[in-house]
């Protein structure tokens, strides 16, 4: 029999900030390959890390399952695994050898293996799938069970030769994305996220994808699986996915994991006619540009079709910032978006980011005012953070000599030389943080006092927080001011 023992190197508790908030996502490109080398002959089963204390809790399911083929396949989809957070890879490093000492054919995908692709083979990966893994991971294996041994002619792969590695022409992404089976949903234990979701946020959520890839070109962002293109899955395909879904979890919400949602001209407004057609109310989240929401007709669509929250890389108030990104947004588009998505109330939702280099405390300022007079519902403050295969990489690369990754996704450390040391920007969050809340609820009590009438249990205590917030802003801002001082 030729079997494959799938799994991934997110484990959850690896990560604090993660593992408190307890909002899980399954690992949805995990389920995606797995789906394909079922639908070709070959039996599957998962491993799923995401709950498991260590990663010798593999043992056991390599010891049931037998298989010839371990997979440590890394969910392309979750910005938490393009991190590559240094905890998961010493969690697939430790998996590989594990794998490999039970007699396992390992073979890794992943954004990091892709950038560190002899490492992952000197820790004992027989084979690392560079780029987009479906199609390559079913070549490879056909190859292997036919008892090939000439890889090369096998596109997006990276083996160890006789005497060094070989790394073959890369394969081109996937365009007909409708191809592709739905995911392996029956392989993941369910009620354990349900369980989770549940309890730390009281309704039940789940991911999906419809689309692959960026076209644009921050040069932040790193695009280790996909590149630049763009594809994208049919409107009718996904809302058959949706009802599937509905129908077998009972799902009350999704988060559309695309990098960019609805980018194809005409997409979201079929999107919404057909989720009408078919009487389908789901609520879900999404990520998507500023540029794209300063159009009122989409935003619409979107909320006729129970998007509630949208996440924008807002990134900076500094147009300044914003161009020596290359972000290809404007302050403006940034402004207009939020007040349509507002309009049709679509909760908008900011990325920052602090620390990219030229960065001066003047452009933290902006960055800041724009928080505070736009109030998004929610914000993710982050400092910049080096991925290989970027022009931002390029600039710093000379100062990542001690650290190139985070531990954990909580860790926030600025790993290059900037306007401030590396814990200003630490104080940098606390502060913001705090500050935003504050305005937060001076907003909700200027309402209360404008409309008295309106007054709930709820939207009190929301006002009176700011009895809360507002000292503790003046007490972080004075630790930001020290570390100013200081320098």
């Amino acid at each position: 029999m030729n079997n494959i023992l799938f799994t991934h190197s997110y484990f959850l508790r690896f990560d604090p900030k993660q593992w408190s908030q307890g909002q899980p996502y399954a690992p949805l490109g995990t389920i995606y390959a797995a789906a394909l080398m079922r639908q070709e002959g070959y039996n599957v089963a998962l491993f799923d890390a995401m709950f498991a204390n260590n990663p010798d809790e593999v043992i056991p399911a390599i010891e049931a399952h037998r298989p010839n083929f371990f997979v440590i396949y890394d969910d392309g989809f979750n910005y938490l695994t393009k991190m590559c957070l240094t905890n998961m890879r010493e969690a697939a490093f430790k998996m590989c050898k594990l794998a490999k000492a039970r007699g396992c054919t390992v073979i890794v995908s992943s954004s990091d293996s892709t950038d560190r692709y002899a490492e992952y083979l000197a820790e004992g990966a027989d084979f690392v799938i560079l780029g987009e893994a479906e199609h390559t991971l079913l070549e490879l294996i056909n190859k292997l069970k036919n008892g090939g041994a000439d890889y090369n002619s096998i596109m997006g792969l990276a083996y160890m030769g006789e005497e060094k590695i070989i790394k073959t022409v890369t394969r081109p992404v996937l365009k007909d994305l409708d191809s592709l089976p739905l995911p392996a949903w029956d392989l993941i234990d369910v009620a354990t996220y349900r369980q989770a979701w549940l309890k730390h946020a009281g309704y039940f959520s789940i991911n999906m994808s419809t689309t692959r890839g960026c076209p644009f070109k921050c040069n932040w962002c790193a695009k280790p699986i996909y590149g630049n293109r763009y594809n994208s899955r049919s409107p009718q395909h996904v809302v058959n996915e949706i009802k599937l879904l509905k129908q077998n979890y009972d799902i009350d919400h999704i988060w559309f994991c695309d990098d960019i949602f609805g980018l194809k001209p005409g997409w979201v407004l079929e999107f919404a006619r057909l989720l009408q057609q078919e009487k389908i109310n789901i609520r879900f989240k999404i990520q998507s540009r500023a540029d794209l929401l300063a159009e009122e007709e989409l935003v619409k669509a979107l909320a006729q079709s129970g998007c509630e929250n949208v996440w924008i890389g807002a990134e900076s108030g500094s147009q300044k910032v914003l161009d020596a990104m290359d972000k290809g947004i404007s302050i403006q588009q940034i402004r207009t978006a939020t007040g349509l998505m507002k309009k049709h109330n679509i909760k908008p939702s900011f990325f920052i980011q602090f620390g990219y280099p030229g960065e001066t405390k003047d452009d933290i300022r902006l960055t800041i005012d724009m928080i505070n007079k736009l109030l998004p519902f929610e914000i993710g403050i982050s400092v910049s953070y080096p991925l290989p295969g970027t022009g931002f990489y390029e600039k710093v690369k000379a100062e990542l000599i001690k650290k190139t990754n985070w531990t954990d996704s909580d860790e926030m450390a600025l790993m290059f030389t900037n306007t401030f040391p590396a814990p200003y920007y630490k104080q940098l969050h606390s502060y913001v943080h705090q500050n935003y809340h504050k305005h937060l609820a001076k907003n909700s009590l200027t309402k209360l006092i404008n409309n008295p009438f309106t007054i709930t249990k709820s939207s009190l205590k929301k006002a009176l927080s700011v009895l809360y917030y507002a000292p503790l802003t003046y007490i972080e801002k004075l630790k930001l001011n020290s570390f100013e001082k200081a320098m």
